[in-house]
């Protein structure tokens, strides 16, 4: 670290070095061991007749062990699925696919995926030192009015997890 001393009152030199220790976002755990998981997200029995969307929600759980460094955060992508589209995605069954996405947001206006093509990173802010756990929600939804055959659909997306 190079510091160049500057004719101001001492707190500033202070602020300046703790600003400078401070992580940059998404990597904020120094020295972390940390484990991951995610619940499912089961939309349970999809109805092609009724006129309202089905919700579903799931969690992404972290638990960091190491040196967390305060006002940092955690992010939270996701991939774009089977269909390759994270504006899109589409569960499968058989070759019949069933239109849903992933949000960031309860509201469910803000797509999530890695950041790109409009879509948004979800994220959590870091809450400790020596230990750290949080978890981060996926919102879930399959728009209205797609008729399909029954059966069971499915997806699998790539969640990241940068700390």
């Amino acid at each position: 670290m190079i510091l160049a001393v500057v004719s101001r009152p001492w707190w500033h030199l202070i602020a300046a070095l703790i600003l400078a220790m401070l992580p940059a976002a998404a990597s904020a755990c120094v020295s972390c061991s940390c484990t991951t998981s995610a619940s499912s997200l089961s939309f349970g029995t999809y109805d092609p007749v009724s006129a309202l969307p089905r919700d579903a929600s799931a969690l992404v759980s972290i638990d960091c062990n190491g040196l967390v460094a305060l006002l940092g955060v955690v992010e939270v992508r996701v991939g774009p699925g089977s269909s390759n589209n994270q504006l899109q995605r589409t569960m499968v069954q058989g070759g019949t696919g069933l239109n849903y996405n992933l949000y960031a947001d309860i509201a469910r206006t803000q797509i999530l995926g890695d950041g790109t093509g409009g879509t948004a990173i979800a994220t959590a802010s870091l809450n400790g030192l020596l230990t750290f756990s949080t978890v981060v929600p996926v919102f879930g939804r399959i728009p209205a009015g797609q008729w399909v055959g029954s059966g069971t659909y499915t997806d699998t997306v790539i969640i990241t997890v940068q700390y």
